[in-house]
């Protein structure tokens, strides 16, 4: 290279190495509501045995369509740059409720192709991680305790990783012919707060008590733009009940603004416990995820569902997610799927799955959405 080209070309790679640290010194010191990440729904899910997914099929397509997803592991979705997992759990306080799924007999001899928990762990006591007992209960991690153990250790591997939002279900709707549940009591959901501490270790869980500070109530806190700056939130995990009702009344009993609890709600606005909102249309509820977010609220809100959007390559929900505002969007597809063809896949116009929020800061990140 000519000295020419030298003196040309450093002050560029400077103003490159400036730009990239000013990035990064900026996302650090942005607050937890100023970000926007893409994450995973149903983060555990694998694909169902193709024997019983020709039954599920003749019972009819479009219930076949909306369970024809499958996820890679817990910790590979992590190393991709994802910051939200979701989870669906089972109590099963005496172990083995869900040991033998129905749907193992349904299939018959095929069953022989498709072992099924050969360690054994579904007999132990603790909360099981599947979509739907029976039938859609193939899981990268079939119980909680092996999802934590596999989410500390890829923690501990990545020190200083984005704190990563998971959202949780906790079943217990009874659906006829299948294994009844177990109900979700405060007491189950002691148990569960317990088992999160135990498995992932109270410093690398951020709870309602970390946001609340000193103020008198949660929502003050998270209104008053206490939220903690992803530097101070690094290497945590923020866990999110997402229920609503009883189960969401059952955690919160005796817990005012969520004190001495593990998990975050999704408690309505106006309440001493709201700081999360779970609002899965962007489209319809545009205007409102706006409101909420530019007040300060923490919004979930998906990309796609039952594969439809998927299916039709059909990009328009997912943009609606990115310009509300959301700071948590969830896909199924943050790659292409595996199971049918389609272009179709979620990410941020700059390649990635975690941005500054485009309503709270430069509006130009959101026109090369």
């Amino acid at each position: 290279m000519k000295p020419t080209g030298i003196r040309v070309a450093l002050p560029v790679f400077l103003l490159v190495l400036l730009s990239s640290a000013r990035e990064k010194h900026s996302m650090d010191d942005l607050p937890l509501n100023m970000i926007q990440v893409i994450g995973s729904h149903n983060s555990y899910k694998q694909a169902i045995d193709p024997p019983l997914f020709n039954m599920i099929r003749y019972m009819g397509q479009s219930i076949a369509n909306s369970l024809d997803y499958t996820h890679i592991s817990l910790s590979d979705q992590l190393s991709m740059g994802l910051c939200n997992l979701e989870i669906d759990l089972y109590a099963d306080t005496q172990g083995g409720k869900y040991a033998h799924p129905k749907g193992l007999s349904w299939e018959g001899r095929a069953s022989r192709d498709f072992p099924y928990d050969p360690a054994g762990e579904m007999k132990a006591p603790g909360f099981k991680i599947m979509h739907i007992q029976d039938i859609d209960f193939r899981s990268s991690c079939p119980t909680l305790t092996a999802c934590l153990n596999e989410l500390r250790a890829w923690s501990d591997a990545h020190k200083g990783h984005p704190p990563v939002f998971i959202t949780v279900n906790a079943k217990d709707d009874r659906i006829p012919g299948l294994t009844k549940p177990e109900k979700f009591t405060a007491g189950v959901f002691d148990q569960l707060d317990k088992a999160l501490v135990e498995g992932l270790g109270a410093d690398k869980l951020l709870t309602p008590d970390d946001v609340r500070g000193s103020e008198p109530t949660l929502e003050r806190a998270v209104l008053d733009g206490h939220w903690p700056t992803m530097s101070n939130a690094k290497g945590k995990f923020i866990f999110i009940l997402d229920e609503k009702g009883k189960k969401r009344a059952a955690y919160m009993a005796g817990h005012p603004s969520l004190q001495h609890r593990v998990l975050f709600a999704d408690a309505p606005s106006g309440t001493p416990e709201a700081a999360f909102l779970i609002i899965n249309d962007p489209i319809k509820n545009l205007d409102k995820i706006r409101e909420y977010v530019r007040r300060g609220y923490i919004v979930r809100t998906r990309a796609d569902e039952g594969t439809t959007e998927a299916r039709r390559n059909d990009l328009n929900r997912f943009r609606a997610a990115c310009a509300s505002g959301a700071q948590i969007i969830s896909t199924d597809y943050y790659r292409e799927s595996t199971l049918f063809s389609s272009p179709y896949v979620i990410r941020f116009g700059e390649g990635g799955y975690l941005r500054e929020n485009p309503l709270m800061g430069d509006e130009r990140v959101l026109a090369r959405q």
